[in-house]
């Protein structure tokens, strides 16, 4: 039986709770950790759990009966817990993004390598069917080499949404809706065409005038033979994800949907259909996700545990995560194309260098400790519109 700790009890760790819950015969939830004194108490109540609760995820560490901690904190902490957590023998799990920061995520991964521990970054979408369904349709090659591809990460969040206390500061929040939003659909692109050659960016704040980070940014990522564009919001109503391939051969997309073309004597299209019903009837020949989004990944994440094998994502997934939003930063911030892959020495690579370097479009001007309300959303989930 493995023994989880969970370190944050805010929003997202409901999600994990829920998939742990699934799995009562292979793990057991043996601590809550949170900095709020009584916020994990009453998690721990609203689920009935046989649990410890504490205040800091230190008082875990020496817990020989822990095998793994989960890290649901605000992003400026994720490296520091999950390296003391690996350092004291522990499987770590930690939630999107990895770090605010390169030089985290390199440390994140160099104590990994040196403890022999697993450390899976939370990118639960690549557990859903459509975007599972997507990754293989695009690997085997039936509409052709990716021409350009269209990624929308489009979410809506209001005003108050930054009042929340560690939200909209580069310092705890590490960024706004490129990091902390598109940050799942930037994992999904790297997923699938890995990273760009080169990034050009725009960001800016349109909407929310108590946080100092973006809220909108628009990126062009030129990859060999194709391009991308990116656009990562909380201003969009009806928050549409999409994620487009325009292909050689036909276009396919999450939520499904396929479009395929021939050429006319004269170059104008005609469509073909033998093609869209091949690519369809290969989508629906895929097999089911038996669990889908944070369950599906938790479920991974126990598996490997227990069977000693590699997690399904890892630590150089969410690496490579942020190594395209620190781009999308600096090429935002200098008004400048940037060349990947980004070296240790160029100044965002540390958080300190990107705090000396990013736009403060505004100043907070609230800090609760806890906005209240109902569940938070954490996304499309990719299905066709009926």
């Amino acid at each position: 039986m493995i023994q989880v700790a969970i370190i944050g009890t805010g929003n997202i760790s409901h999600s994990h709770i829920h998939a742990y819950l699934l799995f009562p015969e292979r793990v057991h939830i043996a601590a809550l950790v949170d900095i709020i004194p009584g916020k994990a108490q009453a998690v721990k109540e609203k689920y009935n759990l046989d649990c410890d609760v504490y205040l800091d995820h230190k008082d875990v560490l020496g817990r020989e009966d822990i095998t793994l901690m989960d890290v649901c904190t605000p992003p400026y902490v994720h490296a520091q817990i999950s390296i003391n957590g690996m350092k004291a023998g522990k499987h770590v799990i930690c939630e999107k993004p990895m770090a605010p920061s390169l030089a985290e995520c390199d440390e994140m991964i160099r104590v990994r390598d040196e403890t022999g521990t697993k450390l899976s970054i939370i990118a639960q979408n690549r557990f859903r069917k459509p975007i599972r369904d997507l990754k293989a349709l695009l690997d085997s090659g039936i509409a052709g080499p990716v021409r350009h591809a269209s990624i929308d990460s489009l979410w809506w969040r209001g005003h108050c949404y930054y009042d929340l206390w560690w939200r909209g500061t580069w310092e705890k929040e590490g960024g706004g809706c490129t990091l902390n939003h598109a940050v799942h659909h930037i994992d999904m692109l790297g997923w699938m065409m890995g990273l760009p050659n080169r990034v050009t960016s725009v960001l800016a704040n349109t909407a929310h005038d108590n946080a100092e980070v973006e809220d909108l940014s628009i990126s062009i990522l030129e990859y060999p033979g194709a391009l991308a564009s990116l656009t990562a919001s909380v201003v969009d109503h009806g928050e549409d994800q999409t994620l487009t391939f325009q292909c050689e051969k036909a276009k396919i997309a999450a939520p499904f949907s396929v479009y395929a073309s021939v050429s006319l004597p004269n170059g104008f299209p005609q469509r073909n259909e033998a093609l869209e019903s091949e690519i369809s009837a290969f989508a629906d020949g895929l097999p089911p996700v038996p669990y889908i989004g944070h369950d599906g990944q938790i479920d991974n994440v126990l598996s490997a545990i227990e069977k000693g094998t590699d997690v399904a994502i890892t630590a150089e997934d969410g690496r490579r995560t942020i190594e395209l939003i620190t781009a999308i930063y600096k090429a935002g911030a200098m008004k400048t194309a940037v060349d990947l892959p980004l070296r240790p020495d160029d100044p965002f690579y540390t958080v300190e260098g990107i705090m000396k370097s990013v736009p403060h479009f505004y100043e907070k001007s609230k800090s609760e400790m806890d906005l209240g309300g109902p569940a938070i959303t954490v996304g499309s989930d990719y299905a066709q519109k009926k």
